[in-house]
């Protein structure tokens, strides 16, 4: 990471990233669950393998993220690139009909060592559910591909599922240096407050393959 991501990385994590996400006026809340911070494992059936316990994956070389499929909720989007909003935190995608998903462009490359950063809607205001409104159903296990710029794909699994208060967004788990290749989901969750929502969800994934 150069110098100049190095620092946008860390004043948006000084930030404590509140993620804001567009406000629907109607239907249930995204992820109704009692305040604090929740893990979700998976559950039913086997128990999946553990990523940590997997071979690990060697890193992969810069490239940027054009886009994300999860297909446990149906996600298969193009990937915008965001930045820093105005007030020094991170940029989220705009409010529009064709909604996206986007990649952080001061964190890693997807693959890279380190944690890249993707962030999403839950609700896009009149235009409904956002790219990421199942993102909570998410469980241990799961898997997450990001294709490259360079054609290959960055494949991820879930390690966990947070939903975290605004107020408590832990931007060391979510920025801090980790020696391996990670992958972080963001949006909104919780009950509704205003006309957004009280809370984060916070998806940990991790390398555990590269396909060419």
């Amino acid at each position: 990471m150069t110098s100049l991501s190095r620092r946008a990385f860390v004043t948006a994590a000084l930030a404590a990233l509140l993620v804001g996400c567009g406000g629907h006026p109607a239907g249930p809340a995204a992820d109704s669950r009692p305040g604090g911070a929740t893990a979700t494992p998976r559950s039913g059936g086997a128990p999946a393998a553990s990523p940590s316990a997997a071979k690990a994956v060697r890193a992969l070389g810069r490239s940027v993220p054009v886009g994300l499929r999860i297909p446990a909720i149906g996600v298969d989007t193009p990937l915008m690139r965001l930045g820093l909003a105005p007030d020094g935190g991170v940029q989220v995608p705009p409010i529009a009909a064709h909604d996206l998903a986007g990649w952080y462009r001061y964190s890693p490359t997807p693959g890279q060592k380190g944690p890249s950063v993707i962030l999403g809607h839950v609700t896009v205001g009149a235009y409904g559910d956002g790219v990421f409104r199942r993102l909570a159903r998410l469980r241990h296990g799961d898997r997450i591909a990001v294709r490259l710029e360079n054609g290959r794909s960055a494949d991820f699994t879930v390690d966990e599922v947070r939903t975290v208060a605004k107020a408590d967004f832990p931007a060391d788990a979510v920025y801090g240096d980790v020696d391996r290749p990670e992958l972080r989901l963001i949006t909104c969750g919780g009950p509704r407050s205003g006309s957004g929502y009280r809370d984060n969800v916070i998806v940990f994934a991790e390398l555990t393959s590269a396909s060419p």
